[in-house]
């Protein structure tokens, strides 16, 4: 019995997927591969910033003690591309084979140690760099070091990056604020840009002590919730938000392309992030998209750890940190500016130790954007989720008895997209599919007509007709994906996998499209593009006028009065337009002399080959009574 997934990967019910046609695994079963998205983090320089004492105690208070600390991982671009595949923007949630997981606000306290209650992180917005950095950092870069309201990473590290130690109070301040812009603008809240943050950020930082009554882990992982569903959709080809935190929630909970600690995991050191710091044992050079993909998609309970932090010591937790962990339970909305993304803890109970039960519906919400304008405080325009976020204590999801988990995978099953990647390869489908055309045409061609009445007759004519339109179809698709194999020349390198470009107007390599044929489909099933010699006077005209031409065939009858089609070699795919008007709805074939044999040429680059064409047979007492019938007006 054939796996019911093999042909339909879900969701059988689209009640929660609503977005399944945008979202990336819809691409990848279609064939269209994007390969590794660019990750955008930039960690690596943060240890260039030498602080001072008094930096550091600023820095505690402004509630970044901990991020500060954050390593320089190397990010896995094709593992953290493949967990993309299976984020949902629908419910916040990765969609995995033994249920739903995300992100929560208690991973982010766990690995990152940023406080994830507090004051919504909101403010106002800017156009422009100048004012607010000359009052909150001393001076404004150069108009080269800015773009509308955003600096660049770079004129920050150049210019604050050394604070002297006798530095005034104010210019401390002028530093340490460069800093925490710096470093939220690299880990947190970084960018598809690459090397800007947006100067908004600054004013939360014009008094230590109040910035660090935000709750900048909620903000963080509202800023992921984002980058991740626009990352999931089949047109972005990046990915930004802290990608760090990402990985190392994979890396804790999933047994996908985890590495090997070269340290003692017993003596751990929090944030729990650290526990990864440094150099890895583990092969991720030869893995790519497709390798954690398959991973993915044949991932088992086994390779799950729902709550990787039982067996840590909370002694190294501080008792802020402690004191937080319950709103990881609460269905709140987490805010960062414009960014206000769901949390939605009742879909991932398993990872809080409990039984999973069939979540609530979503109730779907609008992703605003700040636009452009600057000076505009957005809570005056986030009322309804700010309402939210104050009520974050009043929502914690609990525990239910006598939970039956089944009746949840049940649910699950019919509402979720199962598999990302086609247990069957498209080549394969694609000969399975021209082999079930063929043989339908064959029933076709060979059925006995006799005593079949005119309405019959027409049944018949038809099914031979879409089934030469379908064999047709084929030839297209097959030269298509032929000529798509050549983009993967323009493949470049980025991280540890070669990133696939689209190579449009290339000439294709005779040797690259052979080496497809070779690979994905036996000699006997091969079927290019046909052409054929026909006279254009046996064609024929019913009705209205033609603009363009059709493909004409010349076909005879056998002995046993079945039809079968005659190909010449030619240098190219031959279309034939009579010099009448024709009807684009209708066309006519006549009877010509067969050729014993089939015949195929390579003509230049383009591979040529035979096929059987069944063109429709209609016995001559009813062909013209047909004809009238019949919408494709076939005649023989």
């Amino acid at each position: 019995m054939v796996d019911y997934y093999a042909t339909n990967p879900g969701p059988i019910e689209d009640i929660v997927l609503y977005d399944q046609d945008k979202h990336v695994s819809s691409a990848v079963w279609e064939g269209q591969e994007r390969g590794a998205l660019r990750c955008h983090e930039h960690t690596s320089k943060l240890d260039q910033w030498m602080l001072t004492e008094k930096q550091v105690e600023l820095v505690k208070m402004a509630g970044f003690g901990y991020l500060r600390m954050i390593p320089a991982i190397s990010l896995d671009n094709p593992l953290i591309s493949a967990l993309v595949e299976r984020w949902r923007r629908e419910t916040n949630t990765f969609h995995f084979t033994v249920g739903e997981m995300t992100v929560t606000l208690e991973d982010v306290a766990y690995l990152l140690g940023l406080p994830v209650d507090g004051e919504a992180v909101i403010g106002v917005t800017y156009t422009s760099c100048e004012a607010v950095c000359i009052k909150l950092l001393g001076k404004a870069p150069d108009s080269g070091y800015t773009s509308g309201g955003m600096v660049k990473l770079s004129w920050l590290k150049e210019t604050f990056s050394q604070c002297p130690e006798d530095a005034s109070m104010e210019d401390i301040a002028h530093c340490t604020r460069a800093y925490l812009l710096y470093l939220v603008g690299s880990t947190i809240f970084s960018t598809t840009t690459g090397n800007k943050v947006p100067v908004m950020y600054l004013p939360l930082f014009e008094n230590f002590d109040e910035a660090g009554k935000y709750a900048w882990g909620a903000a963080a992982l509202s800023f992921l919730y984002r980058a991740l569903g626009n990352a999931s959709l089949r047109s972005q080809s990046t990915i930004s938000g802290c990608l760090t935190l990402l990985q190392c929630w994979s890396y804790y909970h999933l047994n996908v392309g985890r590495p090997k600690l070269n340290h003692d995991p017993i003596h751990e050191c929090f944030p729990f992030v650290l526990r990864w710091k440094g150099k890895q044992s583990s092969p991720t050079s030869n893995r790519d998209v497709a390798f954690y993909r398959k991973s993915l998609d044949s991932m088992k309970p086994s390779d799950v750890d729902w709550c990787p932090y039982s067996n840590i010591s909370h002694t190294v937790i501080p008792e802020h940190i402690l004191r937080s962990l319950i709103l990881g339970r609460s269905k709140t909305m987490l805010i960062c500016y414009d960014k206000a993304e769901r949390h939605l803890p009742d879909r991932c109970l398993r990872q809080f130790g409990m039984h999973q039960t069939v979540p609530e519906e979503v109730q779907k919400w609008e992703r605003k954007s700040r636009g452009v304008d600057g000076g505009v405080d957005l809570s005056t325009k986030m009322e309804s989720e700010l309402n939210e976020w104050s009520n974050r204590h009043l929502y914690i999801v609990e525990a239910e008895e006598d939970v039956e988990e089944s009746e949840y995978m049940q649910w699950y099953m019919r509402i979720t997209r199962k598999l990302v990647g086609r247990p069957v390869p498209i080549s394969s489908e694609f000969q399975r599919m021209n082999a079930a055309l063929r043989e339908i045409a064959h029933i076709a061609d060979t059925i006995s007509t006799h005593g079949l009445d005119d309405q019959q007759l027409q049944s018949v004519t038809r099914i031979r007709y879409i089934t030469y339109e379908c064999l047709r179809d084929q030839i297209a698709s097959t030269v298509v994906v032929a000529s798509n194999s050549q983009s993967e020349v323009g493949k470049k390198v980025r991280g540890k996998e070669r990133v696939r470009r689209k190579g449009m107007g290339k000439r294709k390599r005779k040797e690259e499209v052979e080496q497809y044929y070779a690979a994905g489909i036996p000699m006997q099933h091969r079927i290019p593009a046909t052409t054929f010699d026909v006279d254009p006077s046996h064609l024929y005209h019913i009705g209205n006028e033609m603009d363009t031409p059709h493909l004409c065939i010349t076909v005879s009858e056998d002995d046993h009065g079945r039809i079968s089609h005659v190909a010449h070699s030619v240098d190219d795919i031959d279309f034939c337009e009579d010099a009448k008007e024709v009807d684009e709805s209708h066309f006519h074939h006549l009877v010509g002399e067969q050729d014993d044999h089939l015949s195929s040429e390579v003509a230049e680059d383009k591979p040529h080959a035979s096929m059987d064409i069944v063109v429709p047979q209609v016995s001559h007492e009813t062909r013209e009574d047909v004809a009238q019938q019949n919408d494709y007006g076939v005649l023989v």
